[in-house]
């Protein structure tokens, strides 16, 4: 079974990304999972589609993508990816599909009902959000979603929210919550354990 996991590069204001720390240290915390593969994508949408597009042809059966969410204050597995290509703080203004033609939305096959429940049994905050939002964090959620749709390959494929951590809290003099990394990556180590033991009962059902 192979598995994609990624994050993403620091971006604006942000000198780290909490989802790349997280996933650094899950990579020390927990060691090299076998058939688990990760990436560090980049924070602009035409060299996040050229890149992801490379990795996918190598094949997976699950993909799960991490990003951060400054304002929240605990993990949050989103359910629903939209086809829509940006963000703007402006009322009224319209930056189109992500996917001329493609689907409105496509919705995870995780169980992240099952997912909530183990997180929180293991101490760990979380919730589980209907959308990823319509910046790169929902992007790379849908563009995954419809590249294996559009070839007929079968893939399980998710995005999860970080919180800040600590340090980038007291850098940004900003009043936002925080999670530890090392909580952020015990909440990897964790849903990387469920999508092994759900995607080997999917495959043997």
């Amino acid at each position: 079974m192979r598995v994609l996991l990624s994050a993403f590069e620091p971006y604006d204001i942000w000198e780290q990304n909490s989802s790349w720390e997280a996933l650094i240290a899950y990579l020390h915390q927990h060691g090299i999972t076998p058939g688990v593969t990760t990436r560090r994508y980049p924070v602009d949408l035409a060299l996040l589609k050229a890149r992801l597009d490379k990795d996918l042809e190598t094949g997976y059966d699950a993909i799960l993508h991490l990003g951060q969410a400054p304002g929240i204050s605990r993990v949050q597995m989103e359910a629903i990816a939209l086809n829509v290509a940006g963000m703007t703080d402006a009322p009224g203004d319209f930056f189109g599909p992500l996917i001329e033609g493609a689907p409105i939305a496509y919705r995870t096959t995780f169980p992240l009902g099952q997912w909530n429940q183990e997180l929180r049994a293991s101490g760990i905050p979380c919730s589980v959000s209907y959308h990823a939002g319509t910046y790169l964090c929902n992007a790379i959620m849908y563009l995954s979603h419809h590249w294996h749709e559009t070839r007929k390959r079968k893939c399980s494929i998710g995005f999860v929210h970080l919180p800040l951590t600590p340090e980038q809290v007291l850098h940004s003099h900003k009043d936002l919550p925080s999670m530890p990394r090392e909580q952020s990556a015990d909440a990897i180590a964790k849903m990387v354990g469920l999508i092994l033991e759900w995607n080997r009962s999917n495959y043997l059902a």
